[in-house]
């Protein structure tokens, strides 16, 4: 076990995340509030949980986040790669796991921007012949 906190950044759409990891009881800190008053919805804990849960190190670490930009489901994807990327920094073995289970990819997936004479990125406006 390391001694010193292990940093990683994660990113998902345009929010970014920085996580620390340091021994502890399992208290997972993001932007300074406990994750059960950042998250209301369950699926949003559950990913951030998985690479934990993936790896069997739920309630061993102590995880510091701070995330900024987009929304709360964009942010947790963050959250889950930065964490991802962390446990994969520390144990080899973890790697294997978290890689077969496509957490440590990026998912660079982003809102496509509007064209110019449509209504959105692929809407058109509607036609009328008369």
């Amino acid at each position: 076990m390391a001694t010193k906190a292990i940093h990683a950044v994660g990113k998902r759409k345009t929010s970014i995340a920085r996580v620390y990891l340091k021994p502890g009881k399992g208290k997972i800190t993001i932007n300074k509030r406990d994750i059960e008053d950042y998250y209301l919805r369950a699926t949003s804990k559950m990913v951030v949980r998985q690479p934990l849960e993936l790896t069997g190190n739920v309630g061993k670490w102590d995880i510091l986040v701070n995330v900024m930009g987009g929304g709360l489901s964009g942010q947790a994807g963050a959250i889950r790669h930065a964490l991802s990327k962390a446990l994969s920094d520390m144990d080899p073995e973890y790697r294997k796991v978290l890689k077969a289970q496509g957490l440590i990819t990026r998912d660079s997936r982003k809102k496509e921007r509007k064209m110019y004479g449509l209504k959105s990125a692929r809407a058109r406006f509607q036609f009328s012949k008369r």
